[in-house]
């Protein structure tokens, strides 16, 4: 019979405290600013949807942020398929979890692309538009090859 290991309450408890810690603290500092979170637009909110996708996909699943991923998953953290967290039931497998998650890193991107347009908005601005055209990217290459492979399919029955 295999032990099951125990979910890290202390773990999760501690990266809640840290996700709310630094959403108000970004809130503040916005509020000292004077930034105004209704002058962003529907669009705007759009363009940061778009963006989060990407973030969190690019954190959960490429290559390039591997590294990231590496130090709390079993194997090689590659290709960010089937990567499983480590189960320690400390910090080292909360992160894992988080990391390995795109719906659970989602929050955590969306406060910082968030945050960046509030407080830097500028700049927040290049990050999120950058993000969104890269997903929008991911899936017109997806669209294409499918598209191609129907295409493919129906020109070999043809034939």
């Amino acid at each position: 019979m295999a032990a099951t290991s125990i979910p890290p309450y202390e773990s999760y408890a501690a990266l809640v405290a840290a996700f709310g810690g630094a959403l108000v603290g970004a809130g503040i500092l916005a509020r000292l600013l004077g930034r105004d979170p209704r002058e962003q637009s529907a669009l705007d909110l759009a363009v940061l949807i778009a963006a989060n996708f990407k973030a969190a996909r690019t954190v959960t699943h490429d290559e390039v942020t591997s590294w990231l991923r590496e130090p709390f998953v079993h194997g090689q953290a590659h290709s960010g398929e089937g990567e499983k967290a480590v189960e320690d039931g400390g910090m080292r497998q909360a992160l894992g979890e988080l990391f390995t998650c795109s719906r659970c890193i989602g929050a955590w991107t969306s406060m910082g692309l968030t945050a960046t347009q509030m407080l830097a908005p500028r700049f927040g601005r290049l990050v999120t538009w950058s993000l969104a055209a890269a997903g929008a990217n991911d899936f017109l290459q997806a669209s294409f090859a499918a598209l191609t492979a129907k295409a493919n399919e129906l020109e070999e029955r043809t034939s």
